[in-house]
């Protein structure tokens, strides 16, 4: 089990404190009104619940609050967690020798003290103006360092408001300005996406070609791995049991899946300089990924698709041309949070014989 970070105070823990009681109205009603501004600016910006912000994900050390902070309210799903390999990393992954070696090669003293190995594989805490590891890949690696938007996401409209009483013009709101504020809500599925593929398609050239990592996670598909042992669906049955996907959700989380897939081969591809296993390795997963666009677009003619695959249709995926390759990976970055945020699932039931069965699932068996 990975070591537990000390809880820091929230506004949350605030509210029990008699002597600040007297202030709970005048913050409730601060509260309500930023959800009400910010979010109606937010809407208005983009016709979006956020303005998005493409490219590899960014967790300051400063902002991250630790899974114990989650565990308050989402106690089943942090417990699923604590089961799951991402949590083991904390512990194991400094002792195995494959990783020893990378270490060796590129000259890192430490897996758990540089930003190469830490980006992916840990989570890293600011405390007392130091940056110490304190978990594996956590809640926060996913959703986001919480510090700015944890006590607007657990607030569901004043202090004896629970979520079952929620309206749903707060709701709205709510998950407005958790993700305007850094969330990543998987309301929008392309933003848990974007963390898983940022990191299973390795994007750190030297890590690869000097170090002698792998690639990127050659197996790696979204409804396959994210359906299997790190699913921890309890919000839609309240607490009740850990829900499977619906086919209409599988089907669009499988798209974005290629769309996220092709956008992080893109930026891979962008950043390779010289022609050796990173840069071919990169540039044949996006090739790949190409064709599999194109051939759900084949089958279900989507037209939301329809940028993703403009983006990339004549663009060279060769050494010397990553100004064109980051373009056409934020083009598809931004098709993709729109199909996330728009697409009908139940329109697109001609994907279904490309979608892995739960068999296929990773680890399906311990769910």
């Amino acid at each position: 089990m990975p070591r537990r970070m000390s809880r820091r105070s929230s506004v949350l823990e605030h509210d029990a404190n008699p002597s600040l009681r007297a202030f709970a109205p005048l913050r409730e009603s601060l509260l309500a009104l930023t959800m009400t501004i910010t979010g109606a600016l937010v809407v208005c910006r983009c016709g979006l619940a956020q303005e998005p912000v493409f490219g590899p994900p960014v967790h300051d050390p400063a902002k991250i609050v630790g899974s114990d902070q989650c565990a308050k309210c989402h106690d089943k799903e942090v417990q699923r967690w604590m089961r799951t390999p991402h949590v083991a990393t904390f512990d194991t992954l400094h002792r195995t020798p494959a990783a020893k070696e990378i270490a060796d090669r590129l000259g890192l003293p430490s897996i758990k003290r540089n930003d190469t190995c830490v980006q992916c594989h840990y989570t890293r805490q600011q405390q007392n103006g130091r940056l110490r590891v304190v978990e594996g890949v956590s809640c926060e690696s996913c959703h986001g360092a919480a510090a700015d938007w944890l006590n607007f996401h657990a607030d569901y409209g004043g202090e004896n408001v629970t979520r079952q009483m929620e309206t749903s013009d707060h709701h709205r709101q709510r998950i407005e300005l958790s993700i305007a504020r850094g969330m990543n809500n998987p309301h929008n599925v392309y933003l848990i996406a974007k963390q898983c593929y940022n990191c299973h398609t390795v994007p750190n050239e030297r890590l690869v070609n000097v170090g002698g990592h792998v690639a990127g996670s050659a197996s790696f598909e979204l409804v396959a791995w994210s359906q299997g042992i790190v699913r921890h669906n309890y919000l839609r049955t309240d607490g009740a049991a850990n829900a499977q996907g619906t086919p209409a959700q599988l089907r669009v989380l499988y798209v974005v899946g290629v769309l996220a897939d092709l956008e992080y081969s893109l930026r891979a591809s962008a950043a390779a300089t010289e022609k050796a296993t990173f840069g071919v390795t990169s540039a044949q997963r996006a090739a790949r990924m190409k064709q599999r666009l194109h051939e759900i677009q084949r089958l279900v003619n989507e037209p939301l698709l329809a940028p993703a695959i403009e983006a990339v249709s004549t663009v060279e995926l060769r050494l010397g041309n990553s100004a064109m390759l980051i373009e056409a990976a934020d083009k598809v970055a931004e098709a993709a949070y729109t199909f996330a945020d728009q697409a009908d699932g139940d329109r697109l039931t001609p994907l279904d014989p490309l979608l892995p069965r739960p068999e296929q699932y990773i680890n399906s068996r311990a769910n």
